[in-house]
């Protein structure tokens, strides 16, 4: 039978929904699927993307200056210049299983709703709709608190640029706030109305974040104004002294870089939006980390053999270290400005392409009915051709949660870790549940590891994501005081609660679950 001929699924319980439907198109290898209908949808938005913006558009998100820089702290309290170099390529290691192992879950399944259908696939029927409803709104809260995290972030960035020029000026809870706002309804306006020039942004943000680490390493190097350390010290230092936990502190350094590539897999959202997309995904997922580790080494090592003492880093304005770095290693708050000029840019690149990516989950979630006001927030707007409502929402639940900041300064630390833990946890769902099949299903995808290979992978990867949970569960340091303690979980379990509340009151009533696959019988 040729490869144009029609394709008729066979019985499944899509056609019990009334979901299943015949299609036709061009099915080139076991698993391929190209047309969202073999999913049970009905296309909607506008396939613009290549696998190379998509990788693009990964990149912006990780945006390595931004996601090792904003939470360089962390890495500072860790130990140092060891948790920096060795700990950045370790999680490059690890991360790249957890890429790996999505990939072959977004080829097996193509679809914007990403972890949460894959797991309604592979779950039981007994099981399959409330893991479904749980992992959708763990992977929602996740792109929506990690979305957060980078605009809270660039705010702070802000702060700390400013208290540069002026080291004695504290910026208050409510200035930061209004900056963090400003921010929020610039990326809005822009996602709503740039759509189509949204894949030429993250081609220009990949090459701009390309030149700019040459810039920064550059820069930094002759000028090394606090002077240079010597090879073994700048690759190889560690002082405990900082956090409290002794042996355990090189762990604590591993966070910044864990949340730089914690959301690689938003980009599983995207999957409708261009052609091939069993194959140009997972690509693009599987690319993103060892691409964005070489790159980052360039960013990292000139950072190691530069760095200023930790005792004064530790005392940065804002708690924010790069800023900090750069003011002393460029000697000037100039040249320091300068360098924390181009890592906000990154930063702003970084915040369209996540919020696109955010915007495009929830209006999965609300297609699937997995959302109040479903109707509402899985409407695209046919003039603009994106689900506006859902780009607004986004932008609301960040508003709405950026309050908590006129309360605790703890704010940004509880949201970072709620975004790589929720995110963290809808991973390892479907991760588990394929293992638990004995990879059947992903072993039918047109993009896939070797069945041995890839059980070492997805075992890797679990393990690791279980790790991730406690460290971003973990307070900065001890002892804990109402700076240094970590919300994450309170804040989660709190989403995860109004999300249980709304599916025993209205949810488990028009809930179902997404769409049974009929592309692979």
């Amino acid at each position: 039978m040729s490869d144009d001929s029609i394709k008729v699924s066979s019985p499944s319980m899509a056609d019990k929904k009334g979901l299943a439907r015949t299609h036709t198109g061009p099915d080139n290898g076991v698993g391929e699927v190209n047309d969202i209908t073999q999913l049970g949808y009905k296309p909607e938005m506008t396939r613009n993307r290549s696998m190379l913006t998509l990788l693009f558009q990964s990149l912006a998100i990780a945006a390595i200056p931004y996601g090792e820089g904003s939470p360089l702290m962390s890495a500072i309290y860790g130990g140092g210049q060891l948790s920096i170099f060795v700990g950045w390529i370790v999680v490059c290691l690890l991360d790249e299983c957890i890429a790996l192992s999505l990939g072959e879950l977004a080829s097996r399944y193509p679809t914007s709703a990403g972890p949460y259908y894959w797991t309604f696939q592979l779950s039981s029927p007994a099981t399959r709709k409330v893991l479904s409803f749980i992992n959708a709104w763990t992977w929602l809260i996740g792109n929506w608190t990690i979305t957060l995290s980078v605009n809270f972030g660039f705010a702070s960035l802000i702060a700390g640029a400013v208290g540069m020029f002026h080291p004695d000026y504290a910026m208050t809870n409510w200035e930061l706030l209004l900056i963090f706002y400003g921010l929020c309804i610039a990326t809005l306006i822009i996602c709503a109305l740039g759509n189509k020039f949204l894949p030429m942004v993250d081609t220009i943000c990949a090459a701009f974040t390309a030149i700019s680490i040459f810039i920064i390493l550059v820069a930094l190097a002759s000028k090394a104004d606090v002077g240079r350390h010597s090879a073994s010290y700048a690759l190889s230092h560690y002082d405990k002294s900082f956090s409290g936990y002794g042996n355990f502190t090189f762990f604590i350094g591993l966070l910044p870089a864990a949340y730089c590539f914690s959301a690689l897999g938003m980009i599983a959202s995207m999957a409708e939006e261009c052609e091939n997309p069993s194959v140009r995904v997972p690509k693009a997922i599987a690319l993103c980390v060892p691409v964005g580790g070489i790159a980052g080494l360039f960013f990292v090592i000139p950072i190691c053999v530069l760095l200023p003492d930790l005792a004064e880093i530790v005392e940065a304005p804002a708690a924010q270290a790069l800023p900090f770095i750069f003011h002393k290693v460029m000697g000037s708050p100039g040249g320091g400005l300068g360098l924390t000029f181009l890592v906000l840019l990154i930063t702003l690149f970084c915040s369209i392409s996540i919020t696109t990516a955010a915007s495009r989950c929830t209006w999965a979630v609300a297609r699937d009915h997995a959302l109040p006001f479903a109707g509402t927030f899985s409407k695209v707007n046919d003039k603009l051709g994106v689900p506006l409502n859902a780009i607004a929402l986004v932008t609301f639940i960040q508003l709405l949660l950026g309050l908590i900041n006129l309360g605790s300064s703890s704010a940004f630390t509880a949201f970072v870790s709620v975004g790589v833990i929720a995110l963290a946890i809808s991973y390892a769902i479907p991760i588990i549940l394929s293992l638990l099949q004995g990879r059947l299903e992903v072993n039918t995808a047109n993009w896939k590891m070797g069945n041995a290979v890839g059980y070492a992978v997805n075992i890797i990867a679990v393990v690791w994501i279980a790790f991730e949970l406690i460290l971003f569960s973990m307070p900065g340091a001890l002892p804990v005081t109402e700076v240094s303690m970590n919300y994450a979980s309170v804040v989660l379990v709190g989403f995860l609660g109004l999300a249980g509340v709304f599916y025993a009151v209205y949810g488990r009533k028009v809930y179902q679950g997404p769409p049974e696959s009929d592309a692979v019988e």
